[in-house]
């Protein structure tokens, strides 16, 4: 129906064409009619002849499609508007790790989300319920861009969250559509490897004069600019970097904490996030969060198997999100 239809349209433009912009004869035109469009309009019709015989399949299947994609990109937009809404600030996460109760454990945590721009609101709800972080945290966010492939060398946008002393960074990691995410890959030894590069990098750059409430201001848009640039247009530079808050800090002794933490071990920390509408929500928009949507999701590939995530390094934290 859809191939006929297309055919059918292409014909009448050609039509409108041939009369107001290549100004063909009349008799041309008409006989053009004649001969195709009655063709065109045969096949038309005996496909719609057809359509209680089986015709209606490849129409019933593309609606089904449609509604689930549909369905599925209103859902994480709204998720991704409640995350944005609520996302914790950095005065919050310093707040957060400078408390007494809060102990800081060997390890390297890399604490993945989906939220691009700050920290997921499932952090303030992780640390609620535990009170103990790895010495070095990390928040990752994986960001694919309309490029074929990206350089690892260009792979890694860190910044630092809070004061050095607390050892906290965000890292979005960038990837093209050609480039395979797996255990094969050195995930874990590249980020390492970039982290201790923006330590150094920071360190090299720091600013002779103490101005972190500037810097902190600016760095979000920092960032986000240089993850949204092409990463073919920086090649050859320190894009990679983003100057973030400053201190009196041995870069040395940075750089040893982050040894002895991925030594210690690595843990991926996963926001396993249940989805549910809230109070007051109308019917339509019950049906498709609480019902529809999650029963999309129980039959779709999980976050740690798309994200090649070793599962004896996993800990997943739920939260529930009333959108």
């Amino acid at each position: 129906i859809a191939v006929m239809t297309a055919e059918a349209i292409t014909s009448a433009f050609l039509i409108l064409i041939m009369i107001m912009i290549w100004k063909k004869n009349i008799f041309l035109v008409i006989v053009y009619i004649l001969t195709i469009v009655p063709v065109e309009y045969i096949y038309l019709s005996s496909v719609f002849y057809k359509f209680l015989e089986g015709g209606y399949l490849p129409l019933a299947f593309a609606s089904v499609v449609m509604f689930i994609m549909s369905v599925w990109n209103y859902v994480h937009r709204t998720k991704y508007i409640y995350e944005m809404q609520n996302k914790i600030s950095t005065e919050r996460v310093r707040e957060v790790a400078s408390k007494p109760h809060m102990h800081r454990m060997p390890g390297l945590g890399l604490f993945y989300s989906e939220l691009v721009q700050g920290i997921p609101p499932i952090f303030s709800h992780y640390a609620s319920n535990i009170t103990a972080l790895h010495s070095v945290l990390v928040f990752v966010a994986i960001k694919p861009l309309p490029v074929s492939k990206i350089i690892p060398e260009e792979r890694f946008l860190f910044r630092r969250v809070g004061p050095h002393e607390l050892r906290v960074y965000r890292c979005i990691v960038r990837y093209g559509y050609t480039d395979l995410r797996s255990e094969k890959e050195r995930f874990e030894e590249l980020l390492i490897e970039r982290l201790k590069e923006f330590i150094r990098e920071e360190a090299s750059f720091m600013p002779r004069h103490d101005d972190s409430e500037n810097l902190a201001e600016n760095e979000d848009a920092s960032m986000d600019s240089s993850d949204s640039s092409n990463p073919a247009d920086n090649r050859g530079s320190t894009k990679h970097v983003v100057l973030s808050h400053t201190g009196n800090v041995d870069p040395a002794e940075e750089l040893s904490m982050v040894d002895r933490a991925s030594n210690a071990g690595i843990v991926y920390l996963l926001g396993e996030t249940e989805l549910v509408a809230k109070q007051g929500s109308g019917l339509g928009k019950r049906i498709i969060v609480n019902y529809v949507y999650n029963f999309i999701k129980r039959n779709l590939r999980q976050g740690d198997q798309a994200l090649a995530i070793p599962r004896r390094h996993l800990l997943k934290v739920g939260m529930t999100y009333e959108l």
